[in-house]
């Protein structure tokens, strides 16, 4: 028993320090599925989940209905996960008929002690004038990242910069996360149940690598 717990010890001890000098700290799914070690979401940049992700989000009990291939910004990590990170769900504001434009702009007016005012964040990802649906944040992994989204122009993944933007979003999503903590799975998504999946999903997958190097030790 003892020199097994020592053999996972070392094992643990070799897997995170190949991490380490790889510069990253799990291994990840990317694009096509394939296996890639270095590949990782970056804070404030925009990509398009996996239609499995959305699938996990149903199966945990969570709404999901939203059939469009629909961009997330990946805004910040977990404080107690970095390797997950917080993304919200945005749509093009153009898109929205009058009436949804209307209900959307009722929401932006409430006063700002009212948790219904950080539902929604009007603000542009490249060229388009967009919808951040903020009460929509889902926590997700690289894994269920299904490709970039790229600039019109330049063609590369788009990261947001603008400070004032990014203030705004980062402040409704503390105030978010704060009434979740409070009270767990108020929002359609599910947002706990997710966090707890994908922590779950990160250990296992974790001791599954420290286990395959204990066999070869």
């Amino acid at each position: 028993m003892l020199r097994d717990v020592q053999q996972r010890n070392i094992a643990r001890d070799k897997y995170l320090s190949q991490c380490r000098e790889t510069n990253i700290v799990k291994p990840c799914y990317v694009n096509n599925g394939a296996f890639y070690l270095g590949e990782s979401m970056q804070e404030n940049a925009v990509y398009f989940g996996k239609n499995s992700f959305y699938n996990v989000v149903r199966s945990l009990g969570g709404k999901w209905a939203d059939s469009k291939d629909r961009p997330i910004v990946c805004l910040m990590k977990l404080s107690e996960n970095d390797d997950i990170c917080w993304a919200i769900p945005v749509g093009n504001w153009n898109h929205r008929d009058e009436n949804g434009k209307n209900r959307i702009e009722k929401y932006l007016k409430y006063n700002e002690n009212d948790i219904r005012s950080c539902y929604y964040h009007l603000g542009r990802v490249d060229v388009v004038t967009s919808i951040f649906f903020v009460s929509d944040i889902v926590p997700i992994t690289d894994k269920y990242i299904e490709r970039e989204y790229l600039g019109v122009y330049s063609k590369k993944i788009y990261i947001i910069k603008n400070k004032e933007l990014l203030s705004e979003l980062q402040r409704k999503v503390k105030r978010i996360l704060a009434w979740e903590n409070s009270n767990p799975n108020s929002f359609r998504q599910h947002i706990t149940d997710i966090k707890n999946f994908l922590n779950q999903e990160l250990q296992a997958t974790q001791e599954a690598a420290v286990t395959n190097i204990c066999e070869d030790i």
